[in-house]
C-alpha cells in the first residue's frame, strides 16, 4: 500500500504544473567605448574651451564622442568638432547620418559635405559638416560664407 501511495504521489507531483518563473531583462550598461582625443587638431585661435565629449557630439543620437572646441570671434559663437572614425568608409555614413537630420541640407561638392539647419532643437544652428579621410569634422553656428574658410583650415589639419 505504502509503495503505491509513492508511487501515486509522484504521479501527481509530476502531473502539477511547474511553479511559473518571473522573466526578468537585465539591460547591460553600454560599454564604455574610448574616444580619442583630438583636441590638438583644433585651431587654437579666438578658442575659448575645447573638451572631449564622450558620445553623442552635438547631443545628435546618429553621432558618437569626439573633440568639441568653443569659439568667439567678432561677436559670434560658433563650435568647431572633430569625430574619428574606424574607416573613410565609416566616416562618410556618418556624415550621410547626420545629413538626414538636417532640414533641407544643400551639397557642398569641393568640400564633399554638407550645410544645413538642425532637423530638431537642442540644435538650431546651422552646420557645416564634411568628412575626410577616417573623420567626420564640421563647424556649427556660422552661416555658409563665415564657415567656409573655417571649415577649410579645419580640413588641413586632419
Amino acid at each position: 500500500m505504502r509503495a503505491f501511495l509513492f508511487t501515486l504521489a509522484l504521479a501527481l507531483a509530476a502531473c502539477s504544473p511547474a511553479p511559473e518563473k518571473k522573466a526578468t531583462v537585465v539591460e547591460a550598461p553600454a560599454p564604455d567605448i574610448p574616444v580619442k582625443d583630438h583636441r590638438f587638431l583644433l585651431p587654437a585661435e579666438h578658442q575659448t574651451s575645447a573638451t572631449v565629449v564622450r558620445s553623442h557630439i552635438l547631443d545628435n543620437k546618429t553621432l558618437p564622442g569626439g573633440s568639441l572646441g568653443e569659439y568667439e570671434a567678432q561677436g559670434r559663437k560658433y563650435q568647431l568638432f572633430i569625430i574619428e572614425s574606424t574607416t573613410a568608409q565609416n566616416a562618410a555614413f556618418l556624415m550621410l547620418d547626420f545629413k538626414d537630420t538636417l532640414k533641407n541640407p544643400v551639397y557642398i561638392a569641393y568640400m564633399g559635405g554638407y550645410f544645413g539647419e538642425p532637423g530638431n532643437p537642442p540644435g538650431d544652428k546651422p552646420v557645416y559638416v564634411f568628412a575626410r579621410g577616417n573623420f567626420l569634422a564640421g563647424v556649427v553656428g556660422l552661416t555658409q560664407a563665415l564657415a567656409d574658410p573655417i571649415a577649410r583650415e579645419l580640413a588641413a589639419r586632419l
